[in-house]
């Protein structure tokens, strides 16, 4: 089923984040959501983890991937 309104639709969430890191780098990524999982000995799959058990943190990364897609493209 499409979901033509859904600005996700598509992107997983290891896409999302890497996408996020190779754009701002961890330091950037840090200073704009700052949990541990990017500020302190970060990595994608560290990252992935947290995220998935993290509704707030994961909302947070999501958001910030749809303005940067908006904002940039």
């Amino acid at each position: 089923m499409e979901q033509p309104n859904n600005p996700l639709h598509g992107y997983t969430l290891e896409r999302i984040v890497s996408s996020l890191v190779d754009f701002y780098g961890w330091e950037g990524l840090c200073e704009r959501i700052q949990i541990n999982c990017f500020c302190d000995n970060p990595s994608i799959k560290s990252s992935l983890k947290f995220l998935r058990k993290t509704p707030w943190a994961r909302k947070k990364v999501e958001d910030l991937f749809i303005y940067s897609l908006k904002k940039y493209s």
